[in-house]
């Protein structure tokens, strides 16, 4: 799990919803696969604002919206859990 102030970890951004996460990581390929995909953006994301591995702007604000549009998918299929 991240420990960075800047990550947008879903345990952290959903704290109430635990469980469901934890539930659906382990019984649902789907959700699995796509909070994978979220950690490994919301690394990269942390990596360029901390300067560690900067990029340009405009890619990272690419970043940004495919994490947020992860973040929204996966948010729907915990809801409808």
């Amino acid at each position: 799990m991240q420990t960075s102030m800047l990550s947008h970890d879903l345990h952290k951004e959903f704290p109430e919803l635990s469980d469901k996460i934890h539930t659906l990581k382990t019984g649902n390929a789907h959700f699995a696969r796509l909070f994978e995909q979220y950690g490994t953006l919301d690394n990269n994301i942390v990596k360029a604002e901390e300067g560690i591995s900067p990029m340009e702007d405009l890619a990272l604000e690419a970043l940004k919206k495919e994490r947020l549009k992860l973040k929204d998918d996966l948010y729907h299929m915990l809801k409808a859990h």
